[in-house]
């Protein structure tokens, strides 16, 4: 399909940029008393709580993690320990890109500005932008604009900083439970599913699927 080149390329950042090691961290926490189909299980139930404890008003992040995890392991059987959740939250900044990542966003950055909006806090994002390998125009956080993903409000933070219409900005997400049906709701212009595997594709919620980041550049013609 011929895809008109975007004003802005917005981009989530865990998940599609960043590789999450949500399911890393349950291991170490739950290894001794979840065997290896019960911690995927764990898991997928955990990825659920996070989506839920995002979807009312804003609270910091590290409630997120806490309070999405302390729901998980009650449902589970298992003590809560909130120094884990404190390990967990400082361990976000450290973790770095999907290997397909720099090498495709380095194509790119020189020529159509790149901007972030991310599910985070604004002590936290930093670190993991740093190790992207491309310079970004703007980085937009849930802290600021006081809502997360999939909110709208989140969006049109973005949409009211940056200054143009939903239809002038191309979307990137492996997400569509966060992003890409409120991006295709609010008209947003041309919506990139990467097929990450951690979310079934949906065709009618995002404009075009590529498998890594490493094919974004001929997407807009570079």
């Amino acid at each position: 399909m011929e895809i008109p080149r975007p004003k802005y390329i917005t981009f989530d950042c865990y998940g599609t940029l960043i590789r999450m090691q949500f399911p890393e961290m349950a291991r170490k926490f739950y290894s001794d008393q979840l065997g290896t189909e019960q911690l995927e299980a764990f898991g997928s139930d955990w990825s659920g709580y996070r989506l839920d404890e995002v979807l009312g008003g804003w609270k910091p992040y590290s409630e997120v993690l806490s309070d999405s995890l302390e729901r998980c392991c009650r449902k589970w059987g298992l003590e809560f320990q909130p120094e884990q959740a404190v390990e967990l939250y400082e361990a976000v900044p450290t973790w770095g890109p999907h290997p397909d990542v720099p090498g495709g966003l380095s194509k790119i950055g020189d020529k159509i500005p790149l901007v972030i909006l991310s599910n985070a806090m604004d002590e936290q994002i930093p670190h993991n932008v740093a190790k992207l390998g491309a310079p970004f125009y703007a980085v937009y956080t849930a802290e600021q604009a006081q809502a997360y993903k999939p909110r709208y409000q989140a969006f049109e933070y973005m949409f009211d900083q940056l200054g143009c219409d939903p239809k002038d900005i191309m979307h990137v997400s492996s997400s569509f439970r966060y992003d890409q049906n409120s991006a295709t709701d609010l008209g947003i212009g041309t919506r990139v599913f990467v097929g990450r595997g951690h979310e079934p594709s949906n065709p009618f919620y995002r404009s075009v699927e590529i498998p890594h980041i490493g094919c974004l550049p001929a997407l807009v013609g570079l």
